[in-house]
């Protein structure tokens, strides 16, 4: 198999825990570019190790969400000047909820070629065994770590017909567990990656409800990164979230949230905290 192509920008996919997905040809990309980046110099080098690639002294070097703006004119300047260059991510595919975007424009705009060489990717793999509609999703990322900002895009999403996929790390599962209940409501389906292409994966199935209980009793649960996968909304949910949205908005403009959220559930029959929720992400910006 041939090295890269002189002044090619390729965006190698690597593996998510099992080595043995990472291909004849991420291997080829990864063993032959002139100059490797990487998203933690350290971790690429153990999974090129792991993997008996070996590259020349000094060929790797780091591209992270802090030195990326600064990297990248030198960077594109090496491409035109005839150097192959890979980026690689920690795990997955480069630029999915990791460092890349801000070097592939660059180059475009340059004009420099830009490949991929296509592999795991946490979100797609957790889809494709979640059971749940896939021919239209929408991926998120990581939700905001705060909860008040987490629960208003929750809202935005709520009412989103298509099957929703997020990141999210170990130590707030639980809560976004909750607050996808509280905003989606307790009975949507959704599953649980967790550990996907590891020893100890695990695919937590059930509503969101009972998703958000075991994120509580078991412990195994909150270990790892996870990927969550949610139902999107049916239509009837959807009207049902309209006119709750409309009730809502006519009380927030005279009332304070929880009053607006408590007289709200007496007129909708829905849950008071789940209006709360519904409520945060709709009440009026200060001005």
């Amino acid at each position: 198999m041939a090295p890269p192509d002189p002044g090619t920008l390729s965006l190698v996919a690597t593996p998510i825990g099992n080595l043995g997905d990472l291909g004849d040809r991420a291997r080829e990309v990864l063993r032959g570019a002139g100059l490797l980046l990487a998203e933690d110099t350290r971790h690429t080098l153990q999974l090129l190790r792991a993997c008996g690639i070996e590259r020349p002294p000094g060929s790797i070097e780091s591209l992270h969400e802090h030195n990326e703006r600064e990297r990248v004119p030198g960077i594109v300047e090496r491409l035109a000047r005839g150097e192959s260059v890979a980026l690689a991510s920690d795990a997955g595919t480069p630029l999915v909820s990791d460092p890349g975007a801000l070097l592939v424009a660059a180059a475009v705009r340059a004009g420099v070629r830009v490949t991929v060489v296509p592999g795991p990717c946490a979100a797609v793999a957790a889809l494709a065994v979640s059971a749940l509609p896939t021919a239209r999703f929408t991926f998120e990322g990581f939700l905001p770590p705060r909860a008040a900002a987490r629960r208003e895009a929750l809202q935005r999403l709520a009412g989103d017909e298509r099957t929703l996929v997020f990141y999210e790390a170990p130590h707030r599962l639980r809560e976004t567990l909750e607050d996808c209940a509280a905003a989606c409501g307790a009975d949507r389906p959704a599953i649980v990656a967790r550990e996907i292409t590891k020893k100890f994966e695990t695919i937590y199935r059930g509503t969101l409800g009972e998703l958000a209980a075991a994120a509580t009793s078991d412990a195994d649960m909150t270990r790892g990164e996870a990927v969550i996968v949610v139902q999107g909304a049916a239509q009837e949910r959807r009207a049902d979230d309209v006119e709750a949205d409309r009730v809502l908005r006519a009380l927030l403009s005279e009332l304070p949230v929880a009053q607006a959220a408590r007289l709200a559930a007496r007129i909708t029959g829905r849950p008071r905290r789940e209006l709360y929720d519904r409520a945060v992400g709709l009440r009026p910006a200060p001005v």
